[in-house]
């Protein structure tokens, strides 16, 4: 195959994995409304911590048994299943969810957190095995903008459904079931196309019954990138916190919250997407994948200063932009590229431990912080002030990027001749 067409073969690639993320995360953003306006309509922002520390405990459930699918099934069933489990509870919700109590409200939250989780852990896991690290740096923005185009299509478009159409905040699901099924039918067309070809990394040794934890512990460089976006997604709860207690205290009803946060979520997308396509590959180029993590604990660090200084709604709002709107654009396009010269087993042992356990136990950590500040202890603080936790959490989490940078140089040097060596093989 010539240079031209290989070049053909992946801009295709490159741009239905730009469509397989717009459904992705389309379909999340009509979940993501409804269900935290549901929560914090049946229970209130206070109680938040609690889901958080609830969904974490059935992540840890469920991510033994995950790691056992993804070794005995390929990767693509895996997501058809995966697709088809989420469509039929969200049918099975539906009824239900019409008038939900407290316990639904709790439970529907719970889901949706985790199946955010899933899809998106399945869909970089496979990204990142089909790609070699050039064409990674290549494509990766392309195929991130997809996400971020969904959710300014998702948001907009919770909210258009019930401003302008009529519909309920249940309505959603339906609407989300039948975007999974675009999904679905689009990931069966790539899978028969050979779309999914895996190209090999490095590892540090050649054993393969390491997992989860275990591959992390056993790669210096994997733990530094553990660390890392685990200080990042502690910090994700206590800005959580104080927006969603500054949407409670300032928009009144159900269905005024689900266009609200639609609204809202849709911005946030927005701006993503002008990061990811004006800065990200200007970062990249300059600074490397490393500089490009540097941009979200520096911006949350300013936006809480300010949130702290004149807290709003609208300060909350943008303390909540600097945070997901930077780790959805370069944040996750530098991320990524630093699973890119990993071996694609290794990825997906260790990716589906950060991804989906471990971050929540650090969720876990910060909302029992929450709780410890704001409700357990005798003399306890309100949202604004936890402010100076996520000024703590930034510091720290500048110290780790430092550290990870010169270990990223490494792994880098040893993916080359890894790719060197099968390049020579291929021309033997």
């Amino acid at each position: 195959m010539s240079s031209s067409q290989l070049g053909s073969k992946t801009l295709f690639k490159s741009l239905l994995l730009f469509i397989n993320f717009f459904l992705i995360i389309a379909a999340l953003y009509h979940l993501k409304p409804a269900s935290r306006a549901v929560f914090v309509t049946a229970l209130s922002s206070e109680q938040l911590p609690y889901v958080w520390i609830a969904t974490a405990l059935c992540l840890g459930l469920i991510i033994s048994v995950y790691y056992r699918i993804v070794a005995r099934f390929g990767r693509i069933q895996v997501v058809l299943g995966t697709c088809s489990t989420i469509i039929a509870i969200l049918v099975s919700f539906y009824p239900a969810m019409q008038a939900p109590d407290r316990v639904l409200a709790f439970g529907f939250y719970i889901f949706v957190d985790i199946l955010s989780v899933i899809l998106v852990e399945q869909f970089w896991s496979l990204t990142n095995t089909v790609y070699t690290p050039q064409q990674g740096k290549r494509w990766y923005g392309l195929i991130a903008t997809g996400g971020l185009l969904g959710g300014i299509a998702g948001g907009a478009l919770s909210s258009f459904w019930i401003k302008q159409a009529g519909l309920q905040t249940m309505d959603l699901l339906l609407i989300t079931a039948l975007i999974l099924v675009l999904l679905m039918l689009l990931t069966l067309v790539m899978g028969r196309a050979g779309m999914y070809h895996e190209y090999r990394g490095v590892r540090d040794d050649e054993r393969s019954d390491n997992s989860g934890w275990r591959a992390i512990l056993g790669h210096r460089y994997l733990l530094l990138i553990a660390v890392l976006l685990l200080l990042a997604q502690m910090v994700e709860p206590l800005v959580e916190y104080q927006f969603m207690s500054a949407v409670e205290a300032s928009v009144t009803n159900l269905e005024a919250r689900t266009a609200y946060l639609g609204d809202f979520f849709s911005l946030l997308s927005g701006v993503a997407i002008g990061i990811n396509l004006l800065i990200t590959p200007l970062v990249h180029r300059l600074f490397g994948a490393v500089g490009g993590l540097l941009a979200q604990p520096t911006a949350v660090f300013v936006a809480s200063l300010n949130y702290m200084a004149s807290p709003s709604l609208n300060a909350g709002a943008a303390l909540k932009i600097a945070d997901r709107g930077l780790s959805y654009s370069i944040n996750r396009a530098s991320k990524e590229l630093l699973y890119v010269p990993i071996d694609p087993l290794l990825i997906y042992q260790a990716k589906a431990w950060i991804d989906m356990f471990g971050y929540r136990l650090f969720k876990v950590l910060g909302s029992m912080l929450i709780l410890l500040l704001t409700q357990w202890l005798p003399w306890t603080i309100g949202a604004v002030q936890l402010g100076w936790l996520v000024l703590l959490v930034c510091v720290v989490w500048g110290f780790a990027l430092i550290a990870l940078h010169y270990e990223y140089r490494k792994v880098r040097a040893a993916a080359a001749e890894v790719a060197a060596r099968e390049l020579s093989k291929s021309v033997a």
